[in-house]
């Protein structure tokens, strides 16, 4: 509940809903031990009496009433008949919903026949048939109201329960003998609360307004009960002549209904497990940056990520994901950048071309320069000319970065055009070439494929060819072969290869697979807990590791006709990069680890060629 309420307090406007929202309630809650007027008795001599007339803060009505007292009582009343019709309507619909959803086949097509008839009527109009069938009073407008917002719930609930019903832990139900009723109650329901609490909380403000229009219209709360509605009725032909009348529940109503809209916002995104990150507001175009120290000098590297500092800012806890990092690549070579996972190798990557969504993510320190100039400290355009242009990204999953909707010679057009000012024609013989060069046999048609159209293994070279498509000067792969099968994977990594000796191009390929970087990568560098643990030369890591978590890493790797040998495994687990303990991180999983080894900064010793953070490193540098 505290982590709830953080979340929904990160939105301000939100904040500002539910605070005007507990004023209003708590003023109606003590409203009957409030000193206050018979909102009923009329008194003829004192009508049309001006806000804050003595014993009238608000002033009086066309019947002489205490606006104040009738105000408050009636905003109770408006209140309790809107959150009534909420419950009711979403229960009634729900429960609709999640039947038709689950049941599916004829029951499905009868319900929501049913449902859609009713939609078919404007809801106004369907709620004075309504009223009018039943009488005039305010247990009628609540029916009305309730009934008009079934099919509101009926069908958004029934899209979620369709989904939901052919899911694997339903069918899991099912072989275990549960009853549909069981099913539903233990399985379903709790999967759709948070979607019809949302849907509450974002209908409310409107079943007010309805009820508040029926009233108004004389079909609601009948005198002398007052409602919102009712006094905003009572007061329309004293408008001109005495606005306060009007005024006062008026404003009463735009509260109510403004509050509780962007409280429901906020509790929507609350919610809403995507948006748990922090980031309850769009991200940035570009990576925050709050740099604080030196910058560091130029380099002769093509790319050079230099002392590079990424951190989360989430609430009031700071995680540095990167804490520090260094790496350099030069023209036609291939640096391999391997971790565990949550080591902090995608956050470097992406924070070189200042992709890391802000909030909440920060670039607090170091810098990143291509050719020489600091991308860090550049200006939104220079990065967005070069994005995808000098420097471009290929990564892990390309049925959720290629659009779903457009044709995969569509999406390479763009990629072209975004940076050059080329006719449509010319790009679209250039995507077919581009097809062709990543080995997409029958280019000519597979350009005109949607990326669901396409296997894995096609998607991941669309994703090459939109990287190829600018010839750029750097490639990022963030373990673009991870999700293929053995044989697709070595026709991508084969494919790589071949680029980078054809184009010269400087690739960073970051993966979790040692025998991916002992294929294709001239240099290692190893990243654990956000910092660089061990760097050199592809065979000489490989054949002799210098750093404990760079041999133990090794050690995991399975031997093919090597014999029966236990198949390692590094104790424990890496630290939370929210609280990373002093000295090596990796001391409370090392077997070497020394009482010098948990006090104090261990540095990166070596050289450019090999270099390890380590006391007591297995061999000498």
């Amino acid at each position: 509940m505290t982590a709830f309420l953080k979340l929904l307090f990160r939105n301000r406007l939100a904040a500002l809903g539910a605070v005007v929202l507990s004023a209003v309630l708590i003023l109606v809650l003590l409203t009957p031990v409030l000193p206050l007027q018979n909102p009923d008795i009329t008194a003829t001599a004192d009508r049309f009496q001006k806000p804050f007339t003595e014993g009238h803060l608000l002033g009086t009505d066309h019947l002489g009433r205490d606006l104040l007292s009738r105000l408050l009582h009636g905003t109770r009343l408006s209140l309790a008949v809107g959150i009534a019709a909420a419950l009711i309507a979403a229960t009634i619909g729900s429960a609709i919903g999640i039947v038709a959803g689950y049941f599916g086949g004829r029951a499905d097509n009868i319900i929501m026949r049913g449902v859609d008839m009713l939609m078919a009527f404007p809801y106004i109009l369907l709620a004075l048939v309504i009223v009018a069938a039943l009488g005039p009073g305010l247990m009628n407008a609540l029916i009305a109201v309730a009934a008009v917002n079934v099919p509101f719930f009926a069908r958004n609930i029934r899209g979620i329960t369709v989904g939901l019903a052919g899911r694997e832990f339903i069918d899991a139900a099912r072989l275990a003998g549960m009853g549909h009723i069981r099913i539903i109650l233990t399985e379903l329901l709790p999967n759709v609360l948070p979607v019809i609490i949302i849907a509450m909380s974002t209908t409310v403000g409107w079943m007010i307004l309805e009820t508040a229009g029926l009233s108004f219209l004389g079909l609601g709360s009948q005198p002398p009960q007052a409602d919102l509605g009712s006094m905003l009725g009572e007061a329309r032909s004293a408008l001109i002549s005495h606005p306060h009348t009007s005024v006062v529940p008026g404003i009463m109503i735009f509260l109510i209904v403004m509050s509780i809209n962007l409280l429901g916002d906020g509790v929507r995104d609350a919610l809403d497990p995507r948006l748990r990150s922090g980031a309850l507001s769009r991200p940035r175009a570009m990576t925050l940056v709050e740099r604080k120290g030196e910058v560091p000098a130029p380099t002769d590297d093509l790319l050079a990520i230099q002392d590079l500092q990424t951190q989360f800012h989430v609430g009031d806890r700071v995680y540095r994901a990167v804490g520090g990092v260094s790496l350099s690549v030069k023209a036609g070579e291939c640096l391999g950048v391997i971790g565990e996972s949550g080591s902090g190798k995608s956050v470097t990557a992406l924070s070189v071309m200042g992709l890391v969504a802000s909030p909440p993510g920060v670039i607090t320190g170091g810098a990143v320069r291509f050719q020489g100039e600091d991308l860090i400290g550049a200006s939104y355009e220079s990065l967005r000319q070069k994005r995808g242009d000098r420097v471009a990204y290929i990564f892990q999953d390309p049925l959720s970065t290629l659009h779903p909707l457009y044709r995969v010679g569509r999406q390479l057009s763009e990629a072209i055009q975004s940076h050059h000012d080329i006719p449509t024609a010319e790009t679209q013989a250039r995507a077919v070439q581009l097809l062709r060069d990543v080995r997409i046999p029958n280019a000519e048609a597979r350009v005109d494929n949607y990326p669901h159209e396409l296997s894995g293994g096609m998607r991941q070279r669309v994703g090459i060819a939109m990287a190829l498509a600018n010839e750029p000067d750097v490639i990022i792969a963030d373990e673009p072969t991870t999700a293929l099968d053995v044989t697709v994977q070595a026709q991508i990594l084969s494919l790589l290869d071949d680029l980078q000796r054809e184009r010269g191009l400087a690739i960073i390929f970051i993966t979790h697979d040692f025998g991916v970087v002992a294929q294709l990568c001239d240099r290692i560098a190893v990243m654990y807990a956000g910092r660089i643990v061990e760097e050199g030369p592809t065979p000489s890591v490989l054949e002799a590791p210098a750093h404990p978590y760079t041999k133990r890493l090794i050690a995991c790797v399975p031997e093919l006709g090597g014999g029966q040998r236990a198949l390692a495994a590094i104790p424990g687990l890496p630290p939370l990069v929210d609280d990373l303990p002093p000295g090596c991180a990796f001391a409370s999983r090392c077997e070497k680890a020394q009482e010098t080894c948990r006090t104090g900064e261990v540095m990166l010793k070596g050289d450019a060629s090999r270099a390890v953070r380590c006391h007591y490193p297995e061999e000498a540098i």
